[in-house]
């Protein structure tokens, strides 16, 4: 037992030594000066807060004790004690420009509609001061905006927006540089994983025009060698991304990734030649891969995909 007791009291100061080396390595939050403004902020706002009730409270008993000392006056001169107006009433009546009701004559308008006259009362100070405000506001918006141009009008705003934005992409691009896949850089891809995502993303959202084997339904067979917009992969991309004007297909490039459409461009064009019952009728012109590409879109043309 008295080995085992000196056992621990030599670990002990060991293993405190540890946890501080570790706390040390580690830090606190008193460390960052950061913590330490927030919660310097924070006793101050608490102490604030309690001062502000110690004033109310003694305010509030000063106001008693006045009260009652008024009473006591008025009783020994045998009067009745009549409270008077608060300072909260009072600056309420000076701010509405308040008339007592025996000199509400002086305040009389001319006019009378069928003997009803009326009282030329001063409007509620919160309405004069935001309309006041709304002036200034205004002649300060239209100096800052239209005189001086110190800032920047909502279209000017707009176009710094759009250009810092396009500014990180090119840094995105420039910091991972990559092959961008768009109209002139895709390909066609012919690996089985690349071919099931398209096959995935067809089944998702085309199969619904053009059938799940793609023989075509409200859209065009995709199946024969017929296309109204160019058979290439290029031109199935371009198709799949920017969709055609006045027809059922719609564009796909802002809901799908690039990736993602070579993929589905890649799997349509492995369904040629698949021959799938009751296919539609071919529409379009014959594409050949060795011929050059047909024509651009036409905009009463409904679409290949």
């Amino acid at each position: 037992m008295k080995k085992t007791k000196a056992i621990l009291a030599m670990m002990l100061p060991s293993m405190g030594a540890l946890a501080q080396s570790d706390n040390a390595a580690k830090g606190t939050m008193w460390d960052d000066p950061i913590s330490l403004f927030y919660v310097t902020v924070g006793f101050m706002a608490i102490v604030a807060l309690l001062v502000v009730i110690v004033a109310l409270y003694l305010l509030q008993v000063l106001r008693y004790m006045n009260k009652d000392a008024a009473v006591k006056q008025a009783r020994q001169k045998g009067v009745e004690y009549v409270e008077g107006p608060g300072w909260w009433e009072k600056l309420s009546r000076k701010m509405h420009g308040y008339v007592p009701v025996e000199k509400e004559e002086t305040i009389v308008m001319e006019h009378s509609y069928d003997g009803i006259r009326e009282l030329d009362n001063h409007l509620p100070p919160w309405w004069k001061w935001l309309f006041y405000g709304s002036i200034i506001w205004g002649v300060v918006y239209l100096i800052a905006y239209h005189v001086t141009d110190s800032l920047p009008l909502q279209t000017e705003e707009y176009n710094t927006e759009v250009a810092q934005a396009e500014e990180q992409v090119r840094k995105l691009k420039a910091a991972n540089p990559g092959t961008v896949i768009d109209e002139n850089t895709v390909v066609l891809a012919t690996d089985a994983t690349a071919l099931a995502e398209g096959k995935e993303t067809f089944t998702n959202i085309c199969a619904s025009c053009h059938r799940m084997d793609g023989g075509g339904d409200i859209g065009p067979n995709l199946t024969d060698q017929y296309w109204k917009h160019g058979g290439s992969i290029q031109d199935v991309f371009k198709t799949v991304k920017n969709g055609v004007p006045n027809t059922n297909m719609v564009a796909w490039g802002g809901a799908l990734s690039p990736e993602k459409m070579q993929n589905v461009s890649s799997y349509v064009l492995s369904l040629q030649g698949t021959n799938p019952p009751n296919a539609k009728a071919p529409e379009g012109d014959l594409y050949k891969p060795d011929a050059k590409p047909a024509a651009g879109d036409s905009l009463k043309a409904q679409s290949s995909l």
